[in-house]
């Protein structure tokens, strides 16, 4: 936890320099394939010391997530096996290294691809649950880009653009809030969202 709060600080210092957009588009690059921490805090302080850059932000933060994806996407796709069913040792080296990897968690987002499509990468890219798992994990089992792409996309965006908006529009005063209840009301707004999905393929 000591670590992971002094990489928080570090993080986050970047918002004090000239370079935080640059930081920001590398740290949702990292993020979507790597890195340990989502980029949400350097877009919170980046927003509240600039907001009438806030959507340049979201954007600058979308596009650098959606690459990050894609080569999280990649390393699943092209260097994961090295065999039938046998991991190499760039697969090792993330289950042994990289925060959130384990092999069992790894079959077990095949079991939620296989049910959920769309729906699981979406929730993946809008809430806490670490992203890069799935975007790798895709690759691995080779989900159909397309889908996984624009289901990215989406979520991204969504996320990010959310979050911008909110301290945009209502500015210090929201980010204490969004500190504290941003995993819940991400993972509420995406249970109202597929769960309204769902009603409407019932209804229809």
């Amino acid at each position: 936890m000591k670590y992971l709060r002094q990489l928080y600080d570090w993080v986050l210092h970047w918002a004090d320099t000239r370079y935080g957009p640059a930081a920001l588009f590398l740290l949702a690059f990292a993020e979507a394939s790597f890195f340990p921490l989502p980029p949400d805090a350097l877009l919170i302080a980046l927003v509240l010391g600039s907001q009438k850059k806030a959507f340049r932000f979201a954007t600058n933060c979308t596009v650098g997530s959606l690459l990050g994806a894609m080569l999280g996407y990649s390393i699943g796709y092209f260097v994961w096996w090295s065999g039938p069913s046998e991991f190499s040792s760039i697969a090792h080296f993330f289950y042994n290294n990289i925060p959130g990897f384990d092999e069992n968690l790894f079959y077990e987002v095949k079991s939620l691809y296989d049910k959920w499509n769309f729906w699981i990468i979406f929730t993946a890219g809008f809430t806490p649950i670490p992203y890069k798992v799935f975007t790798i994990s895709a690759g691995a089992f080779q989900i159909n880009f397309g889908m996984f792409l624009i289901a990215s996309v989406v979520s991204r965006a969504g996320r990010f653009f959310l979050v911008s908006f909110l301290i945009w529009k209502f500015g210090e005063p929201i980010k204490a809030f969004i500190d504290k209840y941003f995993n819940a009301l991400a993972i509420l707004f995406t249970v109202l969202l597929i769960g309204g999905f769902f009603a409407i393929q019932y209804l229809f």
